[in-house]
């Protein structure tokens, strides 16, 4: 009894931490900055469109918008494929080679990205590429390789070696089989973990803060910002941009929602 009634409380908890921030950014959205600050849990007095109609005449959120859609949706692909590439050959060696990468690889999600900030900003200056979206795409899969391998190698471990077993004997090479056999198998896992590192690569304002100056190249996330000023801030256009911001990731999750969840529960159940 003790424990059901903790559980709901816990989860009650956690319910009400996200839907009172995302009700006040989503009420917001459609409010003006008085009634934001006076009541803003409170429904908007008139449902009214300006603060977008303001935010695409005035905010020029359309080149960052593109700007984060190209850099994400470019990481997310050279990740997948390297990571895939990665986390199969170790899951078909089974010396102690293969145990040895994973474990390099692994030790880079012990490492915090912002220890690397200094050496990353020289490199680049160096390799002129600050200013630049391939820079931003470079770090991104950089950054997210060690994740991605620690992911899809578990769900390779999983496919039943006998099917590679049998492939091989046909004469399949390792290329073959890794694209007719071990890809379409883990479409699940590349499913989930490809929405994991769009999260990631959208949301991501510290590599762009520092590499990024120009305003034609800046992305969405560092976009925010110029919303915010020295002296006051407009939660209205600044809440209507977060929610124009959310958009991808709320689609994606959409469309994707099956492949996510089985995803996350492929290798969960296995005889």
């Amino acid at each position: 009894m003790f424990y059901k009634w903790t559980k709901n409380i816990l989860l009650t908890t956690f319910a009400l931490a996200v839907l009172v921030p995302s009700s006040i950014v989503v009420l917001g959205s459609f409010k003006k900055d008085v009634e934001i600050y006076t009541k803003p849990l409170a429904l908007p007095k008139s449902w009214s469109l300006d603060n977008f109609r303001n935010l695409i005449h005035t905010g020029n959120v359309f080149t960052p918008f593109k700007n984060s859609v190209i850099v994400a949706v470019f990481s997310v692909f050279f990740t997948l494929l390297f990571a895939s590439l990665a986390a199969y050959a170790i899951s078909r060696m089974t010396t102690v080679t293969g145990r040895v990468l994973f474990i390099l690889f692994s030790l880079g999600l012990a490492i915090p990205g912002q220890v690397n900030i200094i050496p990353i900003y020289h490199l680049f200056v160096k390799l002129h590429l600050t200013n630049s979206l391939l820079g931003l795409i470079l770090v991104n899969i950089a950054l997210t390789l060690p994740i991605s391998i620690f992911i899809l190698t578990s769900f390779f471990k999983d496919i039943p070696r006998e099917m590679y077993e049998v492939a091989g004997i046909d004469g399949a090479g390792h290329l073959r089989i890794y694209r007719s056999i071990a890809l379409p198998l883990s479409r699940p896992a590349m499913g989930a973990t490809g929405i994991f590192l769009f999260v990631i690569c959208w949301n991501d304002l510290l590599y762009p803060l520092m590499l990024i100056t120009q305003l034609d190249k800046k992305t969405l996330p560092l976009t925010l910002i110029d919303f915010r000023g020295e002296f006051a801030t407009s939660y209205s256009m600044l809440f209507t941009a977060i929610m124009v911001a959310s958009i991808p990731m709320v689609v994606m999750y959409i469309a994707m929602q099956r492949t996510f969840v089985a995803g996350l529960t492929a290798g969960a159940v296995k005889g």
